[in-house]
């Protein structure tokens, strides 16, 4: 959850652009906002004079902030930055990283929880070390102090390594110039340049200085300087070569362009994310054999994936059928006695790092399962876990909330059940059908309707959302979206759930959006919403065909099991234009963040 940023440069000082280590990670923190946090800080290892460390940390955003100056004067070559999100401890300067040890020769930031911290702590403070905030993290760089008494700096790290207990990143950096690098379970990634490195948390933010990454794996421990990385594995200490990997994204992905907000520009982005797709079709057909083969397949994902998974289970069931196991994964641990050395374990994720989903996965491979990722970022955690791969081919996505994902996601599911099939082709269509009905959503003409809805909706403090067969999965995306973008209490629904407790929620003037796409349950869902007319509520229709029902249409083309992308795509315009109305931020909603990598 936390942003991690660190540069190695050359000795003179002198980076590739001209610039002090401490603009390049201020700069490189910038990038990674979209994560979410509280405070942030930076360390560089001054070079004027007698070496030191000097620490920067505020409490809120960097937004348009300016680094103190005496910050950017110190000449250095080494900088640490980190954006926290607070999980122990509160939000005060105090516990923002980076975090010193007794000496203040030794800075750390961190990513993760340190399950036995008070254990460790304890004794720390019984060997005389002073703590100076409520943090897990700040045990750690004192333990390191005291590894370091009698053994080198790297060593020192190793050592301090193996007793922690958990999923965390750590990196440190020294007065004596080193910066050590480790981790397990959490993501870190070396950014190869001419004559300097860089080292982040999220490959994004390396995009605009390096393509050329090295993904660090779980107990590899790296010592990071201007022209070299040494890689060690913490158990065997054995030297390992490091891996390098090519980004294949571009930098103008990475930043919002013409539009107000990353949000809007990846809404927009949807149409061009399912031609790619659907130019995939080779690929689709090879990987559904696997499919096909497997004796217990089990899709495992949390949050909006979740949701694409569950609509996965219907697809699956519909076009190839096929049944398929469905669990979030968070609770995916309490269902693995299922798993055997035949299951396919189908995780989907976009940043390919959320804990909840990578746990469970390492947990049935080592239960013989195969793995089956369908992942966004190539070289995350689960693309290296899994022995096969889907890319979604979104593109770089910074709003907290999924739009593009999303749709690539629920396209990809598409085309893979129609390749299991043995009708690749129909789902090339399906999916250039739900191309071309998202490209008529975002015009001007459908922007008007939208806004309209807005000012009927902003001030509104519930909304309900219904669907049936495969628009339930489009429900609850739906309703997610409302949640975390306009804080608007929101619930999604199978409508036949309607009778047996939700519909003891409607009153008058209750907000309702039924999803009716031209399919077997149309009926049912446009009886559901007359149900909650009749109530008082107010009915909002997503469908290729109006109806009586509908106190605002919002239409939508009939693109067959594509409907589950082209329905959603009114709602997050709409979810987008409330924030703005609310004087929201749609990028980076409150409590949140991007990727969930702490438990």
């Amino acid at each position: 959850m936390c942003g991690i940023f660190g540069y190695v440069g050359h000795p003179s000082l002198k980076s590739s652009r001209g610039k002090s280590a401490a603009k390049i990670v201020f700069e490189g923190l910038k990038s990674l906002e979209y994560r979410g946090y509280d405070s942030w800080g930076i360390v560089v290892r001054s070079q004027s004079g007698k070496s030191k460390l000097i620490v920067e940390k505020h409490v809120g955003k960097i937004g348009n902030s300016k680094l103190d100056s005496s910050l950017i004067t110190h000449h250095s070559s080494l900088a640490l930055g980190h954006t926290r999100w607070a999980t122990h401890g509160g939000v005060t300067v105090e516990n923002a990283h980076p975090h010193l040890d007794c000496s203040g020769k030794i800075a750390l930031v961190h990513n993760g929880i340190v399950e036995n911290y008070q254990e460790l702590k304890k004794t720390l403070i019984g060997a005389g070390h002073r703590f100076k905030s409520e943090t897990d993290t700040e045990t750690v760089v004192h333990l390191v102090e005291e590894y370091a008494k009698n053994k080198p700096f790297a060593e020192a790290v190793r050592s301090a390594f193996l007793d922690v207990s958990g999923l965390n990143a750590f990196i440190f950096l020294s007065i004596g110039g080193q910066m050590v690098a480790v981790k397990s379970g959490t993501p870190l990634v070396i950014g190869l340049g001419k004559g300097e490195n860089f080292i982040s948390s999220d490959p994004s933010a390396l995009l605009a200085h390096t393509k050329r990454a090295v993904f660090l794996k779980d107990n590899e421990i790296i010592q990071l300087t201007n022209n070299r990385v040494n890689l060690i594995d913490t158990v065997s200490e054995k030297r390992i070569k490091p891996k390098i990997s090519n980004l294949d994204w571009k930098v103008e992905e990475t930043k919002p362009g013409k539009f107000a907000h990353y949000m809007l520009k990846e809404i927009y982005e949807q149409p061009q994310v399912l031609a790619k797709i659907a130019a995939n079709g080779q690929q689709i057909e090879k990987l559904a054999k696997i499919v096909e083969d497997a004796h217990g397949t089990f899709f495992v994902a949390c949050g909006s994936a979740s949701y694409a998974a569950l609509s996965g289970t219907y697809l699956f069931a519909k076009i190839a059928k096929k049944h398929v196991n469905f669990s979030i994964g968070s609770e995916f641990n309490y269902l693995e006695d299922y798993i055997h050395s035949g299951s396919l374990v189908i995780p989907i994720s976009q940043s390919g790092e959320s804990v909840d989903v990578v746990e469970p996965v390492v947990r049935a491979k080592k239960r013989g399962a195969k793995i089956f990722a369908i992942v966004n970022v190539v070289g995350s955690t689960l693309y290296r876990t899994a022995d096969y791969n889907l890319i979604l081919g979104a593109g770089v996505e910074k709003a907290v909330c999924a739009t593009k994902s999303w749709t690539a996601m629920v396209a990809n599911l598409i085309y893979l059940t129609y390749a299991l099939a043995g009708r690749v082709k129909d789902g090339q269509k399906i999916i250039e059908k739900a191309a071309k009905a998202v490209e008529e959503i975002l015009t001007d003409q459908y922007l008007n309707k939208i806004k309209k809805l807005v000012m009927k909706l902003k001030n509104s403090r519930d909304v309900y959302i219904i669907g049936r067969g495969l628009s339930y999965a489009t429900a609850l995306e739906a309703t997610l979206k409302l949640k975390e973008v306009c804080y608007i209490h929101s619930e999604g629904f199978a409508g036949g759930e309607l009778k047996h407790g939700v519909i003891a929620l409607i009153e008058k003037g209750t907000a309702a959006i039924a999803f009716a796409p031209l399919d077997e349950t149309y009926e049912a869902i446009i009886s559901n919403a007359i149900e909650v007319k009749s109530r008082g509520g107010y009915i909002i229709g997503v469908s290729p065909k109006p109806n009586e029902a509908f106190d605002f249409y919002l239409p939508v083309a009939d693109c067959e099991e594509g409907s589950i992308i082209a329905s959603v795509v009114p709602i997050q315009l709409l979810a987008y234009y409330l924030a703005v109305e609310k004087g929201l931020d749609p990028d980076k909603p409150r409590n949140l963040a991007k990727s969930v990598t702490v438990k």
